[in-house]
């Protein structure tokens, strides 16, 4: 699973990003399943548009797991800065198909204990790639 710095930076769209609210558009039904339009249930992933980078769901459909536990951001800036090394309660970003548009911008932080079961959640699985 991706960091949350790993997962915000490719919902944004990575170098590419043109600073959209949802990952690839400011219009969220253009890129998201989300309780105003998902008529209560998940979609098949890529049904809406990518983002810049290509990339399917980032807003809305399920709550993306990250591998970060959650901690509440410091005032200090860090570059691709992870979580604690442990904790209660793991990061989950994009939003679901239940909630509301809020849920599903990029900047939007969740957070549930790594065992809570509900079809709201999903994860997406990364590569690192060697620059």
């Amino acid at each position: 699973m991706p960091t949350e710095a790993e997962w915000e930076y490719a919902a944004l769209g990575g170098k590419e990003s043109k600073g959209y609210a949802y990952s690839g558009s400011n219009n969220i039904n253009d890129v998201a399943w989300y309780g105003g339009n998902s008529g209560g249930s998940t979609h098949p992933v890529g049904s809406k548009l990518p983002n810049e980078l290509g990339i399917y769901d980032m807003s809305g459909n399920v709550y993306e797991w990250c591998s970060d536990w959650f901690d509440w951001y410091t005032e200090t800036p860090k570059t691709t800065p992870t979580g604690p090394a442990e904790g209660i309660v793991r990061v989950n970003r994009g939003g679901s198909w239940w909630c509301p548009a809020t849920n599903t911008r990029i900047k939007y932080r969740n957070f549930d204990p790594p065992d809570d079961v509900f079809e709201v959640f999903g994860l997406r699985l990364v590569l690192p790639v060697e620059n």
